[in-house]
């Protein structure tokens, strides 16, 4: 039996750091490959699902080079606490609720694409047989609804109340539609 020491610990942290560090390499190497091949960055979000921030390093290591040893180098930053008057985006952004669930009559088959104030991704297409880009379409559209005309036009009263427990959702704006519709709290209560 192997002896458990720090050394061998500092081992595996090593074996793991290093490997980690090539895995990274190689997937930077790739993502640059496609870029050359006229792939743009936005393309490359999409598909991979990375950060902005992770695909900008990946075409200029250089730019993650000098993140990496800025961090190191910088002292420790305590954040500020917040003043008593403070209130945080989720709690300050508003949010539309809809006048009455039979009101959403939305599609609920077929591919709809959102319009870019609702969904400015670089796709905003969503095949709503896919149980999952429907829960994404109605996440979307409860957050970023701008008017109850936005939400009846892309969102059904029955899906909303079927697909309510699954859906993450801030909880200012999940209070505010429970609040309007005692019927999605219960919905949410059956599921749990």
């Amino acid at each position: 039996m192997a002896e458990f020491t720090e050394d061998g610990l500092r081992g595996v942290v090593a074996d793991y750091e290093a490997g980690r560090s090539a895995a990274l390499d190689r997937r930077d190497a790739r993502l640059r490959a496609y870029h050359a091949q006229g792939w743009r960055p936005v393309d490359l979000q999409r598909v991979t699902g990375y950060s902005r921030e992770t695909i900008r390093h990946a075409l200029h290591p250089e730019v993650r080079r000098a993140v990496n040893r800025n961090r190191r180098t910088s002292a420790p930053v305590t954040p500020a606490r917040p003043t008593s008057a403070y209130a945080t985006y989720g709690s300050r952004k508003p949010y539309v609720v809809a006048d009455s669930l039979d009101a959403l009559r939305g599609p609920t088959t077929g591919t709809v694409s959102l319009p870019r104030h609702l969904d400015w991704s670089g796709d905003p297409s969503y095949d709503l047989t896919r149980p999952a880009r429907l829960a994404s379409m109605y996440r979307t559209v409860l957050n970023e609804a701008a008017s109850t005309h936005d939400l009846s036009a892309w969102l059904d009263g029955e899906a909303l109340l079927r697909l309510w427990p699954t859906l993450w959702l801030p909880a200012p704006l999940r209070r505010l539609w429970e609040d309007r519709f005692p019927a999605l709290a219960g919905a949410r209560l059956v599921a749990s």
